[in-house]
């Protein structure tokens, strides 16, 4: 019984523990005094696709405090926010399971203050592909094909059923 127990505990806490974060592709930036490492865990980028993304200034991330701007094709900037710990690798900034939504040349910019002043620098012309698989609208069209199967069947099985409750047909006694 102990044993069991033993084992028990012995192998809960590796299935507990968090999927490590899996850089595959990075850039440099430099903003202002502050060299800085964007890391990707999937590469190419493509549309609609959740990656992580990792923020690594030179001499890490302590004492330092940043903002990240992401702009989309056509100069579409979305709101400012400020570079936090990445919820699985906690020793940098980090964005966890975003996703860009449309394809294009992207340019995130950043903004670094820490006790050499504040800079900023962007990547610019980050390319994003097309989302994978096929169109969203088609996409939504083959996985409504279930239900509407599911509400035929359902009105068919109600209409025959209806016509017996009304006495149209004596239900059968065996």
């Amino acid at each position: 019984m102990t044993a069991v127990a033993g084992m028990l505990f012995a192998t809960a806490a590796p299935a507990n523990a968090y999927e490590p974060v899996n850089i595959v592709h990075t850039e440099r930036v430099q903003a202002g005094p502050y060299g800085l490492t964007v890391g990707f865990s999937t590469w190419p980028l493509k549309a609609m696709q959740s990656l992580d993304f990792t923020f690594i200034p030179d001499g890490g991330i302590e004492d330092k405090s940043g903002t990240l701007a992401m702009l989309g094709p056509g100069g579409a900037q979305r709101r400012a926010q400020p570079l936090v710990r990445h919820p699985r690798k906690r020793e940098v900034w980090g964005l966890d399971v975003r996703s860009l939504p449309q394809p294009g040349d992207w340019t995130l910019r950043f903004t670094v203050n820490g006790p050499a002043g504040s800079g900023t620098g962007e990547l610019r012309s980050l390319p994003v592909l097309d989302q994978p698989g096929p169109p969203m609208g088609v996409s939504w069209a083959i996985s409504t094909l279930p239900l509407i199967g599911l509400v035929v069947l359902v009105v068919v099985a109600w209409r025959r059923t209806r016509s017996r409750l009304r006495g149209g047909e004596l239900p059968a006694i065996g």
